[in-house]
């Protein structure tokens, strides 16, 4: 999804803020690198509309604090499917 990088960071803005989303979920949704989501919804968003940019950020606040319990559960799961393959 190339464009104007102003509508594209209003786009990406109201998506990660209507879905909770990640940076790299919009990434992976969008066809974007991660630098160009961030950039977008950081740098160009503040200077477009800083009251969705507002509400990005406690988006993306609230992901950076979760992320180690993210983490965690992926490892978790990884060996259980391991142990589960591992006795069939």
């Amino acid at each position: 999804m190339k464009g104007i990088p102003e509508e594209r960071a209003i786009m990406l803005g109201n998506y990660i803020v209507d879905h909770e989303a990640t940076v790299r979920q919009a990434a992976k949704v969008f066809h974007l690198s991660k630098s160009t989501i961030h950039k977008d919804v950081s740098f160009r968003l503040l200077q477009i509309n800083p009251n969705l940019q507002a509400q990005v950020q406690k988006v993306l606040d609230k992901n950076k604090q979760e992320r180690h319990i993210r983490g965690g559960m992926a490892t978790k799961n990884k060996y259980t499917q391991l142990r589960t393959q591992a006795k069939k």
